[in-house]
């Protein structure tokens, strides 16, 4: 069994450091990548802490799941793919592909999904699956996802979580060409969620708390720029939005964003605050509103959204940085002192 180099935790406490951690070699449905790149997810910072309790950390940990690379060798049954592809790499690397979530092209809902970390590996290699912050990953090839050649691939890595993270709910809600979208918040997910919006064709709108946050917002394409935190601000634009994307995971009053729909207008969350928010049902009740939530995207989705990415030259704003300094990253992203994610230059893995 081969063994890559990688950085992995070893507890809820102890810092990302370097480790040799076992592949697979590839079966007949395989496609085995050299990883190029892969970003930093807040995800990734959760689950090396153990601070999901739905979702607890079995160690040692290896991180990563927004991954872009070359293939190096495939399967005996693998068409599609050869060596020297660029693809990617989500959030799944398997699922049972014959329940009725995985038939409707929903695998992120199948009972038996396989998480690129942290989840049981049915292949046996390890006790879980170790993710993208090593030099290379095997994966099926229904996971393995085509990289538009035009596109910058440390700015790709991302789209494979926040991208599609923030497309799916906008494209599902339907033609938003014309309408008014909202997006809450203007991090490494507000800002994918700008962009799409733009590209739909939406009037789109950024609600943040932060007034030095406007100049970005609208160089990323927004329209117009509301500071939530002021109330008669917000009053004007009461009933006026067709569609909102809440992608804040801190606490916030949900309350005050559902005031801003229209009748039958929606509002998604993306974000994950701790803690349950309480919701007015008069809120919802009075303009017949909607509030639901959307995880990432199956796999067809995802590759339509980096499709849709190459078309309009779409990826995500990242600051490169070198594996040795993940570490620090992860303590600047408790400070949201990035713009807007990182991208880890997987070469720098090979002098460690």
């Amino acid at each position: 069994m081969p063994n890559a180099k990688a950085y992995s935790a070893t507890s809820d406490t102890s810092p990302l450091a370097f480790a040799q951690i076992p592949r697979r070699e590839p079966t007949e449905r395989d496609v085995e990548i050299e990883i190029l790149f892969c970003g930093v997810c807040h995800s990734d910072l959760h689950q090396v802490r153990n601070e999901w309790s739905a979702m607890p950390t079995t160690y040692p940990c290896v991180p990563g799941h927004e991954i872009v690379g070359r293939v190096t060798q495939v399967g005996s049954g693998v068409s599609k793919y050869k060596r020297g592809d660029i693809v990617g790499v989500g959030c799944l690397v398997d699922s049972d592909q014959t329940c009725p979530q995985c038939q409707a092209n929903l695998e992120q809902f199948c009972p038996h999904s396989t998480f690129t970390y942290n989840s049981p590996d049915k292949h046996g290699t390890a006790p879980v699956t170790y993710g993208g912050y090593s030099s290379s990953i095997v994966v099926d090839q229904h996971f393995v996802l085509s990289v538009p050649g035009n596109l910058s691939l440390a700015g790709v890595a991302p789209l494979l979580c926040a991208g599609i993270t923030t497309y799916s709910p906008m494209r599902r809600w339907g033609d938003l060409k014309g309408k008014k979208v909202g997006v809450i918040g203007l991090g490494g997910l507000g800002h994918m969620g700008v962009k799409f919006s733009h590209a739909f064709g939406a009037h789109t709108t950024v609600l943040t708390t932060s007034p030095n946050k406007k100049d970005s917002a609208l160089s990323l394409g927004a329209d117009e720029v509301i500071l939530s935190s002021d109330a008669n601000e917000m009053q004007k634009h009461t009933g006026s939005f067709d569609f909102i994307l809440d992608t804040v995971s801190a606490d916030h009053d949900i309350n005050a964003y559902l005031n801003l729909l229209k009748i039958d207008g929606t509002l998604t969350l993306v974000g994950a605050p701790d803690k349950p928010m309480p919701v007015s049902a008069f809120g919802l009740l009075f303009g017949r509103k909607k509030l639901a939530g959307s995880l990432i995207g199956g796999i067809a989705e995802t590759q339509e959204m980096l499709d849709f990415c190459g078309t309009h030259n779409i990826t995500s704003d990242v600051e490169v940085i070198p594996i040795q300094q993940v570490n620090e990253a992860y303590e600047r992203l408790l400070k949201s002192d990035v713009k807007y994610r990182f991208s880890i230059d997987m070469a720098s893995l090979k002098s460690a």
